[in-house]
């Protein structure tokens, strides 16, 4: 017999289930209203089939049995009842008593506060990372220092696809085969964090085809976390930039991680990047 905390718990999942049910009207998910209908929101039959799992499974689910479901099973009931991101934890700490998998943005963008911010560091390159690796967001020393961000498709503003494929950032970052290998260690750590997701393994499938670098060392399966101190780039114009690199979370963006990079050999590395500003303002009207 499950004890009265077990109870509780499935009385709570079952309850959850069917106030959620019960919000969603027929027509919201392309269904016509019979008017002999007495539910106020959707049939059980219908959540399953929207589901795609069998109807005793949920049955048996809303009415509170002690029985297991797996993962697919519950993120497909998450997505048939709409639940948001704060549902979709409540659901599986009800049933799992665990939160759910990181589940992978489609696409991630930065809050307007968020770009302010990067733009208020002038003369300290400053870029915005997202889950998949993507720079999100950029200021304009960032743009002058590295690459026009700007000009870039979303996946060649993905750091590791860059740092592999761009001949051009080959030639920018100084010893760049233990910063390539470094990146990719710090990578390998993200991608065992969302196994089996079909973005990250196109990346990965395109990378080894593009880069022999990259083929190879994927195999050695090294990981790593948090980021190194110092970075060196050899500017085409200007010649080398000397930073410190700082990388910190934002807790109202906590998919989003910013790296700073702020000039560490005193006034020359910051003398570059004015020059840089000034000039690019210059030949823009600014």
């Amino acid at each position: 017999m499950a004890s009265r905390q077990e109870q509780s718990r499935l009385q709570e999942l079952s309850d959850f289930l069917r106030t959620r049910r019960n919000r969603i009207t027929p027509e919201q998910v392309g269904l016509s209203r019979s008017e002999r209908r007495r539910t106020p929101g959707l049939r059980r039959g219908e959540v399953a089939q929207l589901a795609d799992v069998s109807v005793d499974l949920y049955t048996w689910l809303e009415q509170g049995r002690p029985i297991g479901v797996s993962t697919q099973v519950l993120e497909r009931l998450a997505l048939a009842l709409r639940l948001n991101a704060n549902e979709r934890e409540h659901l599986f700490f009800l049933a799992h008593q665990q939160p759910p998998p990181v589940s992978m943005p489609v696409q991630e963008t930065v809050s307007p506060i968020l770009q302010h911010f990067l733009d208020r560091l002038d003369l300290s390159p400053a870029i915005a990372i997202g889950r998949r690796w993507d720079i999100v967001g950029w200021n304009e020393a960032a743009c002058m220092t590295l690459y026009d961000f700007s000009q870039e498709s979303m996946r060649g503003r993905n750091i590791l696809w860059r740092m592999f494929t761009s001949a051009a950032h080959r030639e920018l970052v100084v010893d760049w085969d233990r910063h390539a290998r470094r990146i990719l260690a710090q990578f390998r750590t993200t991608y065992g964090q969302f196994p089996g997701d079909p973005w990250m393994q196109e990346l990965v499938h395109d990378l080894q085809a593009r880069s022999s670098e990259f083929c190879l060392w994927w195999s050695d399966h090294e990981v790593l976390r948090g980021p190194e101190g110092k970075k060196i780039f050899n500017h085409p114009q200007v010649g080398h930039l000397t930073f410190e690199h700082l990388l910190f979370q934002i807790p109202e963006e906590p998919a989003v991680k910013v790296v700073v990079y702020t000039p560490l050999d005193g006034e020359e590395t910051t003398a570059k990047i004015r020059h840089l500003l000034t000039a690019h303002r210059a030949s823009s009207g600014r």
